[in-house]
């Protein structure tokens, strides 16, 4: 079982438009709607990879429940290997109202604009429910995936304080954070960190990626892969340094991108793959997954594709 947490839960709403114009009235031409937030994102993409999966972190108020709705409606057969695994609600639940998160598709250009509501206030108890939830789930989790922003509420050290209990257990844990929580959780020393190349450079002050990578790695994190957008991945770790890279620039929907390479690195990881292997099902996915329309999904036809055409090239060990 793959466990991840998301501790600022969202409800995703996909609007599609002919065309986006600042300062003009807009008729929607499509719309879905989704449970969102990074490590749910995470979770189906897992799921659709026949990883069973279970899912923690904070939801609450009218919105948390339409969530929580499509969440137990999403389709799951653990007895057919092509069809999504389980995936089980272990939410905690809030006084206050779950966030959406708006993504407005232009049609014509495929280009995304992003709203996010800022998400409830927690409190201290609810917090303190979510750790004895959390601790009790890391027994029989196989990795766990930390991930996202912050609730109001929330101290920033709130995913360092989560990323020693999994070392304790055993447990491989992967964050995916930016800012101050991402420089705090990083100290307590999590297996793996995915930043993207702005959160690097906002991390460790530089912008040459192998450079910040390795920056990163001596602040704490045992693996760093950064995301640098259309140029693939970069993985900086024990075993080695390799980047690897999707065969074209493609168009389409970024959202969700980052979340679906999370899940190709975390089920390889379980899976025993190589890091090379590992690196190629994550772009592979991230990639397939800007061709899909909504948070969460990939094109599945095109990620096999994908798979033989990802490019790797390995790096040499830095210079001691």
């Amino acid at each position: 079982m793959i466990l991840t947490v998301t501790l600022n839960t969202a409800l995703d709403l996909t609007y599609g438009v002919p065309e986006l114009v600042p300062h003009a009235s807009h008729r929607v031409s499509d719309m879905s709607e989704r449970p969102g937030g990074k490590g749910l994102n995470v979770a189906r993409v897992l799921s659709a990879l026949g990883h069973e999966t279970v899912v923690t972190g904070f939801t609450g108020g009218s919105t948390g429940a339409v969530l929580r709705e499509l969440l137990a409606g999403l389709p799951t057969d653990a007895t057919s290997p092509n069809a999504p695994a389980p995936i089980t609600d272990a939410l905690v639940t809030v006084a206050g109202n779950t966030r959406r998160t708006i993504a407005v598709v232009d049609r014509a250009t495929g280009d995304t604009t992003q709203l996010n509501e800022p998400g409830p206030l927690v409190t201290a108890d609810e917090w303190t429910a979510l750790l004895g939830r959390y601790e009790e789930l890391l027994t029989g989790a196989d990795a766990v995936a930390l991930c996202g922003s912050l609730p109001p509420g929330i101290h920033v050290g709130a995913y360092a304080e989560l990323v020693r209990p999994a070392r304790a257990a055993g447990v491989p844990v992967l964050l995916d954070t930016s800012g101050e929580p991402l420089r705090r959780g990083i100290a307590a020393r999590p297996d793996l960190i995915k930043p993207n190349a702005d959160e690097l450079a906002q991390l460790t002050g530089s912008r040459e990626p192998m450079r910040a990578t390795r920056d990163a790695r001596r602040r704490g994190a045992r693996g760093v892969i950064a995301s640098l957008g259309p140029n693939g991945m970069l993985a900086v770790t024990p075993e080695g340094s390799w980047q690897a890279a999707p065969p074209a620039k493609v168009l389409g929907n970024p959202t969700g991108a980052g979340d679906s390479a999370v899940a190709g690195l975390l089920s390889g990881l379980v899976e025993g793959l190589s890091w090379p292997n590992r690196l190629r099902r994550a772009v592979a996915l991230s990639t397939a997954t800007v061709l899909s329309p909504t948070a969460g999904d990939f094109d599945r036809a095109a990620y096999e594709e994908l798979l033989s055409r990802v490019g790797i090239e390995e790096h040499a060990p830095a210079a001691r």
